[in-house]
């Protein structure tokens, strides 16, 4: 038994012993030194970028910037779509500032893959501060009460045309996607941090800005923009941008949905949404449901509800009992005229499973939705609200973490509303170019994952039979697919 015991022994010893002695290939130095002289090949790093500018010339966005943005008061130098085009570049490549122009210039072969340089940080910085108009904030703050102190300023020309590419582009995407006739439109603020010193104070702390956005769920675009500084409240005439929304829909589109937060539930909006003569917007019903800010008569009219009305209403979550119920509510909000058919309130009830108390030490949370949607079940209206979180509030993350919405290039409010956008135009080629041209698996694959994928593929130029061809480093198989891409996204006839 001893002999065995001390040969087990030593065979443990004899095997840690090999191990200790093969050394982990990461324990050695790199196996390679640097040339300072560089190598004179057309060697890139995003190759598959390409994608992206073929899709922005497929959907005509050049000719509508040609149309509808006019900044440069000479010739000479990089045209409007030029530029917007270098913006779409820097969003898809993952640049998030003005400098990241840099690199993207020292690439010679992306240069000459698309046509054209892309501009300098300097010449970046000129374009943005053409949208900006010191006039229109004047303007506004002169219209300020004594009470107010939050403003919104009419966009510049040139900052309303980029707005025209955006729904440019939305209407080109739905003319090719004519089967799509469903439209919700969800809106919401979103907050972008800034510790700039024209940035304003939020209403959660700290300082920044505060744009609106309305996108078309169905589709995955955005439909309108409005940059807001932070002390703007989100619920400060949401019509406007919803107006604009609705105005960028295709003409394709015959069924109209409409889902926001409890900044929409503002008298403004309410009434157009219910006038189904509306002006301007489509005619007929908007279905809606939004949420409905807890008044104390809503309060109260939510406490008479029976026990025994109460139904389950989705899955239960963190132990928290979730139901919901009708409520029989007739406000005298002027949003709300007795001329216009009643809106059904539904109150959503949650509790803990174990009698816990919730952190601010009550033992219930009562919300609701306003909706005119009476042939729906209450549980289902409120699914289908609650899926605006998987929509706006995505985009808005991807606008600000994966493309450059998040982060602003300077202090002046029109550049920066202008950078925003062209965040905005980036995402909808993205999602053009996904929905066009790509599997139908890749329609939720967010920019990080496209420029894994596709955008950053190492590709080599080479002169060949007086043609430039470009040789990516990538499986024949995905080759294909790169060729079915480019087959399905043709340039507009001339």
């Amino acid at each position: 038994m001893w002999i065995v015991t001390l040969r087990v022994r030593s065979l443990v010893l004899w095997g840690m012993t090999r191990r200790q002695m093969r050394r982990s290939p990461t324990e050695a130095p790199l196996p390679f030194e640097f040339d300072p002289q560089g190598t004179e090949e057309k060697i890139t790093a995003l190759g598959g970028i390409p994608l992206v500018v073929q899709a922005f010339r497929s959907l005509g966005v050049p000719e509508s910037v040609r149309r509808r943005v006019q900044v440069k008061e000479r010739q000479r130098g990089y045209d409007e779509a030029t530029f917007v085009e270098s913006f779409v570049i820097l969003n898809a490549a993952g640049g998030e500032c003005l400098d990241d122009f840099e690199p993207l210039r020292e690439d010679e072969a992306l240069a000459e893959m698309i046509g054209h340089e892309l501009p300098s940080t300097a010449a970046a910085r000129k374009f943005l501060y053409a949208f900006h108009s010191d006039e229109e904030i004047a303007a506004a703050q002169a219209q300020l009460r004594l009470d107010q102190k939050a403003y919104i300023p009419e966009e510049t020309e040139a900052l309303h045309g980029l707005g025209g590419v955006n729904r440019d582009l939305v209407q080109e995407l739905g003319r090719r996607c004519p089967d799509q006739r469903i439209a919700t439109v969800d809106l919401d603020a979103t907050i972008i941090e800034s510790r700039k010193r024209e940035a304003l104070p939020v209403y959660e702390g700290g300082r920044g800005y505060q744009p609106t956005l309305a996108m078309w769920a169905e589709m995955n675009v955005v439909l309108a923009d409005e940059f807001r500084d932070g002390n703007v409240p989100a619920n400060m005439e949401p019509l406007r941008v919803a107006k604009e929304a609705f105005a960028a829909l295709p003409s394709s589109v015959t069924e109209f949905y409409f889902r926001a937060d409890s900044a929409c539930h503002e008298a403004a909006l309410m009434e157009w949404l219910q006038d189904q003569e509306r002006e301007p917007g489509p005619r007929g019903r908007i279905g809606f449901a939004i949420s409905a800010r807890m008044s104390e008569q809503l309060k109260a009219a939510v406490l008479k509800v029976a026990e025994g009305v109460w139904q389950p209403c989705g899955r239960e979550t963190d132990g928290e009992i979730r139901e919901c119920a009708e409520v029989d509510f007739v406000p005298g909000a002027r949003s709300e005229r007795k001329d216009i058919q009643p809106l059904r309130y539904v109150a959503i009830r949650i509790r803990k499973r174990q009698g816990e108390l919730f952190g601010d030490g009550s033992n219930v949370k009562h919300f609701a939705v306003v909706s005119n949607l009476w042939d729906w079940r209450a549980d289902k209206l409120i699914d289908w609200h609650r899926e605006k979180a998987g929509t706006i509030e995505i985009v808005n993350d991807v606008l600000k973490n994966e493309l450059a919405g998040g982060v602003l290039p300077c202090g002046r409010f029109g550049a920066n509303a202008a950078w925003f956008r062209l965040a905005v135009i980036s995402h909808n080629v993205l999602t053009a170019l996904k929905r066009l041209a790509m599997k139908p698996e890749m329609l939720t694959a967010r920019p990080k994952r496209l420029r894994f994928l596709f955008f950053n593929t190492p590709g080599k130029l080479v002169h060949h039979a007086r043609k430039l061809v470009l040789r990516l480093r990538a499986a024949a198989m995905r080759l294909v697919d790169w060729t079915e891409i480019l087959r399905l996204l043709p340039l507009p006839a001339r």
